[in-house]
């Protein structure tokens, strides 16, 4: 019976772990977290003839968030992601916008490499980089909010940080207007970053 207890202690415990709320930046340990890309996207959303907004989601995510506790304005932020695919409802735009929009076979990838972080709230804060996307880099700056941490034992190993982020950028500016159909859609897109990172 002892021993049967121990055990039904050990899973509600882990059940607490998982099922319970996530704690606050200031109690995260610090170092350095490795995306995970099974759990990181980015979505993007954009106007269509100024009557709906279509929606898509880029290549796989990767990349590094060194995280200081103490000090979150020390904190930055490398990622990569994949350019070579995409992922829409509409199967002609998926087989031609990397080539034909992101020049992904000169431009593999786009990369942002954060330069500052700014708290703006106990959750929420900004991390200003250079965006680079096919070959052409400018400043951007992501609206991020966190929204916890977990991981002080079994099952929850590596400890995870959680966060949700959104910018806003011109399509313009990265020299993203030479396909036929530019017309159609807005200059303005909106990217939905959700992300979650594994200390290593």
């Amino acid at each position: 019976m002892q021993r049967i207890a121990r055990i039904l202690s050990v899973a509600l415990l882990g059940l607490g772990m998982v099922g319970g709320p996530a704690i606050a930046a200031g109690l995260a340990p610090q170092g350095v977290y490795k995306l995970d890309e099974q759990h990181t996207q980015v979505l993007f959303a954009i106007k269509h003839i100024g009557l709906s907004t279509f929606y898509g989601r880029l290549g796989k995510v990767s990349g590094t968030l060194n995280f200081d506790r103490v000090k979150p304005e020390n904190s930055t932020l490398n990622v990569v992601v994949d350019t070579t695919t995409i992922d829409t409802h509409v199967p002609e735009l998926d087989s031609s916008v990397p080539n034909e929009l992101f020049q992904s076979d000169k431009f593999p990838t786009a990369t942002f490499v954060s330069t500052s972080v700014a708290k703006t709230g106990d959750t929420t804060g900004t991390v200003t980089g250079n965006l680079t996307i096919a070959g052409v880099t400018k400043p951007v700056t992501l609206n991020v909010t966190f929204n916890g941490g977990r991981g002080t034992g079994e099952p929850m190993q590596p400890y995870r940080l959680g966060f949700d982020a959104t910018a806003a950028l011109k399509r313009s500016d990265f020299g993203l207007t030479h396909v036929m159909w530019t017309g159609f859609v807005s200059d303005e897109v909106t990217l939905m970053i959700e992300a979650e990172a594994e200390r290593k």
